[in-house]
């Protein structure tokens, strides 16, 4: 099974600048919880904002330079290349970025999504959710406390048959 993780604002904002335009812990931790032990499948952008392999998990990174090589990561040339090599794996993860996630949205067989309920500033935003291909399955809400400026909810969709 092939997951699309991410966390979007109300207008499906992603980012700005190369960067996430919110802070979530309770995001970060959830994201970490679930990928751990999993492939992770990023374009090369999200792989620099990140700067690093992510502990105990396999990263894909899919690029148009066939020179570019990070230690300790797979680098391929297309997203299908890349679901191809994280098929052994029982839950891979496709984490963006927003290029990555529009080819995606179409071979995943399920989303995982963070939403964050407020609207901000963004220059990538993530594809709009067909609710004709896409059946929510799962939501938990949160409002915002101390740690987390923000109401937000973590919303689960599977592929309608």
């Amino acid at each position: 099974m092939i997951t699309l993780i991410a966390a979007i604002g109300d207008n499906n904002e992603l980012g700005k600048n190369n960067d996430l335009i919110w802070h979530l812990p309770a995001d970060l931790k959830r994201f970490k919880k679930i990928t751990t032990g999993h492939h992770i499948i990023m374009g090369r952008k999200t792989y620099e904002s990140i700067g690093k392999p992510l502990p105990n998990r396999t990263t894909i990174i899919i690029t148009r330079n066939k020179n570019y090589k990070v230690e300790g990561c797979i680098t391929t040339d297309s997203l299908e290349h890349a679901i191809e090599i994280a098929k052994k794996d029982e839950n891979a993860f496709v984490i963006g970025g927003a290029k990555i996630y529009k080819k995606a949205i179409d071979l995943v067989d399920e989303l995982d999504i963070c939403e964050v309920h407020r609207t901000f500033d963004a220059d990538v935003f993530f594809p709009k959710i067909d609710t004709n291909i896409w059946e929510e399955i799962k939501r938990e809400d949160f409002k915002s406390d101390e740690k987390n400026i923000y109401d937000y909810s973590f919303v689960k969709y599977k592929r309608k048959n």
